[in-house]
C-alpha cells in the first residue's frame, strides 16, 4: 500500500498516533495551527532540510534512520543555545508510490529521538513531490537563562567539546566505499548522538560561546572565532582516536584526524568556558581563546576544514 492508496488524511490517522505529545503540547496536530506553552516567555527556534539524494540515501538509512537523523540535528541546534527542546514542526514531502511504511517508520523515528529530550511533535505538512523532502522546525525554552551565541567568547577563555567528533565522517567514509563495517562507525553516521543535556549543562556552567558541530570542527569553531572576534586555537594531541576509527581509516586510505576536524554530522556540541571553570566530565578540553583572527589547529591554519553547501 502507497501513500497515493492511503490519500493525506489517510496518511495523517496513521501518523498522528506515533508523534509524542509532551506537557508544552497545549494543541497537537490536527487543527490550522498548534498551540505550543512557552514557560521561559522566550522561542528558540531553528529549522532544517533534509532532501533525498543530498542529506539521506534511501540505499544506506532506513525511515526510521532518517527519522533519528532528522530529529537530532535540529534538537542539537536548540541545545547548542543553551535551552532545552520542546517541540518539532515536520514538514514532509515524497512521491505518491511512496510505501505506506516509509512515513510510519520515519514518524516512528521522530518520536524515539523526541523521547530522549521529551520534546512533541505538534504539527506538519504534507506535499507530493519526486523524491523525498523532509522540513524541521524545532522549538526550545531557555529557563529563565540567557542564550549561549557564537559571539561570547574571549581572550583566556578555554574551548572543549562533548560528545563524539569524526565517527560520523568515518561511518560516510565507509559507506561511500560500498562496506557497512565497521558498524559503530556507519550507526554514528546514520543516526546521529548529541548530546542535548550537555547544552543547557553548560549554559549553567557559564559557557561564554557555543555551537553544535554539523560541518566540521574548525568550520564550526571558525564561526565562533568571527563571531567573538577571537583566535580559537586547537591542540589535535588531546583528541582519542578509536581503534575502530584507526582501522577503517587506515584501510580506505584516509586519516582519522582529518574526520575529527573536518568531518561534520556528529553534532557534538563546543563550547568556550572561563578559564577555572571545572568542567564535568563528559566535556574535553581541546584549545583556548587568545587574541586575533580564524583558527589555529597545533599553531597551523587548517585548509578545507568543513562542508559548505555551495562550494
Amino acid at each position: 500500500m502507497t501513500v497515493s492508496d492511503a490519500g493525506e488524511f489517510g496518511l495523517l490517522a496513521r501518523i498522528f498516533p506515533r508523534l509524542p505529545q509532551g506537557p508544552v503540547s497545549l494543541l497537537g496536530p490536527g487543527d490550522d495551527a498548534a498551540v505550543v506553552a512557552a514557560p521561559d516567555r522566550r522561542v528558540v527556534a531553528t529549522t532544517d532540510l533534509l532532501l533525498e539524494g543530498r542529506h539521506f540515501r534511501q540505499d544506506w538509512s532506513t525511515p526510521y534512520d532518517v527519522g533519528r537523523k532528522a530529529a537530532a540535528q535540529n534538537l542539537a541546534d536548540v541545545a547548542a543555545m543553551g535551552a532545552v527542546p520542546t517541540a518539532l514542526l515536520v514538514g514532509l514531502a515524497c512521491p505518491p508510490t511512496t510505501p505506506l511504511t516509509w512515513p510510519e517508520g520515519f514518524a516512528d523515528g521522530l518520536r524515539d529521538e523526541c523521547g530522549l529530550v521529551g520534546a512533541s511533535v505538534v504539527g506538519g505538512d504534507l506535499s507530493k513531490s519526486d523524491a523525498i523532502v523532509v522540513s524541521i522546525t524545532a522549538l526550545g525554552d531557555l529557563s529563565g537563562r540567557p542564550p549561549v551565541t557564537r559571539s561570547g567568547a574571549g581572550p583566556g577563555d578555554v574551548v572543549a567539546v562533548a560528545g563524539r567528533l569524526g565517527w560520523s565522517a568515518g561511518g560516510y567514509a565507509v559507506l561511500s566505499r560500498g562496506f557497512r563495517t565497521p558498524r559503530a562507525l556507519v550507526e554514528a553516521h546514520l543516526r546521529p548522538e548529541p548530546p542535548y543535556a550537555c547544552g543547557p549543562a553548560a549554559a549553567a556552567l557559564g559557557a561564554t560561546a557555543m555551537c553544535d558541530v554539523s560541518d566540521g570542527l574548525v568550520a564550526d569553531l571558525g564561526h565562533v572565532a568571527k563571531a567573538s572576534r577571537v583566535c580559537v586555537e586547537i591542540d589535535t594531541k588531546v583528541f582519542e582516536i578509536t581503534r575502530q576509527m584507526s582501522d577503517a581509516a587506515l584501510a580506505l586510505g584516509q586519516d582519522p584526524l582529518r574526520w575529527v576536524l573536518a568531518g561534520g554530522e556528529d553534532h557534538a556540541l563546543a563550547a568556550t568556558f572561563p578559564a577555572g571553570v571545572e568542567l564535568p566530565p563528559e566535556w574535553l578540553v581541546i584549545g583556548r581563546i587568545t587574541r586575533g583572527e580564524g583558527v589555529l589547529v597545533d599553531g597551523e591554519t587548517y585548509a578545507n576544514g568543513g562542508f559548505d553547501h555551495f562550494r
